[in-house]
């Protein structure tokens, strides 16, 4: 990765959507060209809404084309004028059923060249398990048994084709299936059927499609024997969204990565996020979660053409410190996420303790691992990644920590704590204490790694349960997504805790003690820690009291000189 001015190739990373600030990324650029923003971020971390999309903010892609309501090309030549590149996502497993390729199929049915882009989930199963009268195989109980899925039921989107036929597709993500609501004469038009009894049997149908009953389910009462044709108009009026997963023995679905990785680095990419890449490979009996080979043999393939155009791959996954994922993948040469390091502040500031945050940053500079560490972001705090690292109570401690200052928890499968975050912002899961994330900010930013930044909390932002309310059903993670003007923002700057925190990025981003290639030292003992950065002749040193809430960080040049102070 480049530096800015040579100083620096691990520089902060601003995170946010194109339309965090403003309405789109014009708002976000003009706040970065702030005199009191400019030169705090070497980078930014766009989230994908910019591509064209649909369901899950950004994450269900529809094709990888700027989206012109949030994002235009002056926008990028913007960020590049400024010398700031890009992190950009590329989700491996899945495309949107909007995707060109998925309506093609439903156009074409089984004459579209793209019928084998997705999975057939008949197709994958087949000799594996029974076939159910709905039309899809139940696999055999021994090959699903330990399967991880990240939703209740198997993992199946049922498409019609042109010819009627419904074929199950693999759908591990989201989907939603909608039928338009009727009227009497829609079943005039569809069906022999007066209008007076026209009018009784819209009611009944459109009552059980609130209740969220399918077409085959519905209770038609003294019209039941319209049932067949009502199923058939419903079904012929269907419309789906959803995230189906790509099927990565086509090579179809290999030009489409090379062709994806060749756009976003015609954006300005210099880091590619890989979002689910875990999921993609699939085997009958597998776990079909980071399945091993299978799993490391996609990624080096997928490296292979992203050398072709310089980026450098961060693959995207959650699990426990125990299972030493993020060692594996260091030592197959990628970064990795430091999503140990937001549950280890929290503890250790409530601990008022800073052994095994030390303990980590050691671990982290003995084994060369190159990370990219945050305390907030676009998802929660994961905290049970911790599992292995500190012990369950204490993780327990911190889950009950973050939700009595307002935060949620996203059980899977009804399940207490199985889900691996916490959704609240970070300035309010540490009491909304300015000392604290100041602190928190501090010791980030002298982590070993390359520092990513949630817009709102340098914004010390705080929970917002209306944007939870608004967003209803499954809303839980927009209480740290909230939206601002441009005004609202550059007048958060005024605020002492964010310009600390500007103080602090634009030090760690131009001053050339830090770097991957950098020499670090740590000492402490109880609430005292201290980080020694050195390199180029130069150092940084962060010394803080973690009881007492207190800090100095200090830049001293080549000749020895105090370059830099803050307290």
């Amino acid at each position: 990765m480049r530096g800015v001015n040579g100083m620096t190739d691990n520089g902060p990373m601003l995170n946010a959507y194109p339309d965090s600030i403003g309405e789109n990324l014009s708002g976000t650029v003009s706040l970065l060209e702030n005199p009191e923003v400019k030169g705090a971020f070497q980078s930014f971390y766009l989230l994908p809404s910019v591509f064209n999309t649909d369901l899950d903010r950004g994450f269900s892609v529809i094709d990888y084309g700027l989206n012109r309501q949030l994002a235009g090309p002056q926008d990028l030549e913007r960020l590049k004028k400024l010398g700031i590149g890009l992190k950009l996502d590329f989700i491996l497993n899945h495309a949107s059923v909007l995707s060109e390729q998925f309506q093609d199929i439903l156009k074409n049915g089984e004459n579209s060249r793209y019928r084998d882009f997705f999975i057939d989930w008949n197709k994958f199963w087949d000799g594996h398990g029974t076939m159910t009268k709905e039309g899809y195989i139940r696999p055999d109980e021994e090959l699903i048994r330990d399967m991880f899925f990240r939703k209740p039921g198997l993992p199946i989107l049922m498409v019609p084709m042109p010819d009627g036929k419904k074929v199950p597709y693999w759908n591990t993500f989201y989907q939603e299936v909608r039928y338009p609501r009727v009227d009497a004469w829609d079943l005039m038009d569809a069906m022999e059927i007066q209008y007076l009894s026209a009018q009784l049997l819209a009611k009944l149908i459109n009552a059980g499609l609130n209740r969220g009953e399918k077409p085959e389910e519905l209770s038609l009462g003294e019209f039941e024997e319209y049932k067949e044709r009502v199923t058939r108009l419903l079904e012929s009026r269907c419309r789906y969204l959803g995230q189906m997963d790509l099927n990565i023995r086509s090579p179809l679905v290999w030009e489409f990565y090379e062709h994806t990785l060749s756009t976003l680095a015609g954006y300005g990419a210099g880091i590619i996020r890989l979002d689910a890449f875990a999921y993609a490979p699939k085997e009958p009996g597998a776990r079909n979660f980071l399945n091993d080979p299978g799993t490391w043999d996609l990624l080096a393939k997928v490296r292979k053409l992203a050398d072709r155009y310089g980026l450098e791959l961060l693959p995207e996954i959650h699990a426990a410190y125990e299972e030493k994922i993020y060692a594996r993948l260091a030592e197959e040469g990628y970064m990795t996420y430091d999503f140990f390091l937001p549950g280890l502040l929290i503890d250790a500031l409530e601990r008022g303790e800073g052994e095994v945050l030390l303990s980590w940053a050691r671990e982290l500079t003995e084994k060369k691992i190159r990370t990219v560490n945050m305390l907030g972001c676009h998802d929660g705090i994961p905290l049970l990644d911790l599992k292995g690292l500190i012990g369950e109570a204490q993780i327990e401690k911190l889950i009950d920590i973050v939700v009595e200052r307002g935060g949620y928890v996203k059980n899977l499968h009804g399940q207490k704590n199985l889900y691996y975050q916490v959704n609240a912002t970070y300035y309010s899961a540490l009491g909304e204490d300015d000392r604290k994330l100041l602190l928190a900010r501090a010791v980030q930013l002298f982590m070993p790694g390359k520092p990513q930044v949630w817009y709102l909390d340098l914004l010390a932002g705080s929970n917002d349960y209306e944007a939870v309310k608004r967003a209803g059903a499954g809303g839980h993670k927009e209480i740290n997504r909230t939206n601002f003007t441009l005004e609202e923002a550059e007048e958060k700057l005024e605020s002492d805790v964010v310009r600390k925190q500007l103080e602090m990025l634009k030090f760690r981003n131009g001053f050339p003690a830090f770097g991957f290639d950098a020499e670090l030292e740590t000492e402490g003992k109880g609430p005292e820690i201290l980080f020694r950065w050195k390199r180029r002749g130069c150092l940084a040193e962060l010394k803080a009291d973690l009881r007492q809430l207190e800090f100095t960080i200090s830049g001293f040049d080549q000749k020895g000189n105090l370059a830099f102070q803050l307290s």
